[in-house]
């Protein structure tokens, strides 16, 4: 763990790692960088959601998808993640100062992960590296976009406000 103050005043960062074996050997390594802010964000986001204007991508592997409270309810429930920015509209509008529900980081990672899986359908994950950039509200069309490169690709997932609320690199075997 390490505390510094930014702009926006007291963080946290916390780096946690996993490792998951079987048979006395390491078959999977997960490490998070987790960054913890005090008080409410001071960062911009849109005052209303326009739910209408589709995602900007010429990426040549695209996957749509319009979240909605429910699909959000039910990701919190099956991963089981109380925090009410994914399910509490009053909350996330009057506390945390968000025009919507928030859609999940892991909900959209494994959205850009579904694109080698329907594009590369004989080649397996190796590696996934992902960065949460800007978040994600329910009833924004969003596209999970990704793009081969070398031995894997290239993944974000994008808005009509932008092209990489989320990116991601994917190493395929």
């Amino acid at each position: 763990m390490t505390s510094k103050r930014g702009r926006t005043g007291e963080l946290l960062f916390v780096t946690e790692r996993r490792e998951f074996r079987q048979g006395g050997r390491t078959r999977l390594v997960e490490e998070q960088d987790i960054v913890y802010r005090s008080g409410r964000s001071t960062a911009q986001h849109p005052g209303t959601l326009d739910e209408s204007a589709p995602p900007r991508t010429d990426s040549p592997w695209q996957l749509p998808l319009r979240p909605d409270p429910a699909l959000l309810f039910r990701f919190s429930a099956l991963t089981a993640n109380a925090h009410r920015i994914h399910y509490d509209a009053p909350y996330c509008r009057n506390d945390e100062g968000y025009p919507g529900l928030v859609v999940h980081g892991p909900l959209l990672v494994l959205l850009m992960l579904e694109l080698p899986r329907r594009h590369a359908p004989g080649r397996q994950a190796r590696s996934l590296s992902y960065r949460l950039r800007r978040p994600v509200f329910a009833g924004e069309r969003i596209s999970a976009c990704g793009t081969p490169a070398g031995g894997g690709a290239q993944l974000s997932i994008a808005t009509h406000r932008e092209a990489q609320h989320a990116t991601a690199e994917v190493s395929l075997g």
